[in-house]
């Protein structure tokens, strides 16, 4: 049986470079599989790519039909966004293995779905750092929302405490200061945990 490997890491920790650069190495050989959002799409993602960008009334049509694996809310400053794991037959695991980022909340879906299928990479990265990182991304967007980048921030701190940690089962740590040695290290574990 093939396993879902989780990139879950707060705002800024480098989860969709991490995530490219993973896809990439042949030896593991993992499908990626991208979840689904209905906030804005960002200037440089892509549909299909960074996330499945979709509309409420999309959104309530997998629901209805059964198809929502894990789904989470967020009270943005620019209303209620919406991200979710969508049954959409991307997912076999009798037929290999998988990639995908979540926070602690969807890989708790997840695992409830998946059981031990279902493991977690955690990235770290000191706090100054990220929000340089953060700060950085959003400077490059046509519309900058920097309230948001605060929102995400602040809820970081409180998202990925102590106790959530533990409680959704992640032992150990991934510190991506140096992208090269975070996806190194990455990968030998995953290696050894197929």
């Amino acid at each position: 049986m093939g396993r879902l490997f989780c990139l879950i890491g707060k705002s800024g920790s480098g989860k969709d470079t991490v995530f490219k650069r993973l896809l990439v190495e042949s030896e593991l050989l993992l499908s990626p599989v991208v979840t689904y959002t209905t906030r804005p799409r960002r200037d440089n993602e892509q549909n299909g790519v960074e996330y499945n960008f979709i509309t409420q009334d999309e959104l309530m049509n997998f629901k209805n039909t059964g198809k929502i694996i894990e789904m989470r809310q967020y009270d943005t400053v620019k209303g209620v966004w919406y991200y979710c794991t969508v049954d959409d037959g991307k997912i076999d695991l009798s037929h290999g293995d998988y990639l995908t980022i979540a926070t602690l909340e969807a890989f708790d879906g997840l695992a409830k779905r998946f059981g031990t299928a279902a493991v977690p990479l955690y990235i770290t990265v000191e706090d100054g750092e990220r929000l340089t990182r953060a700060l950085t991304r959003e400077r490059a967007q046509h519309s900058p929302d920097y309230y948001e980048l605060c929102r995400r921030f602040l809820a970081d701190r409180e998202d990925f405490n102590d106790n959530r940690l533990k409680k959704s089962g992640i032992m150990i740590d991934f510190s991506n200061n140096n992208l090269d040695e975070c996806v190194s290290k990455i990968k030998k574990y995953i290696l050894n945990n197929k």
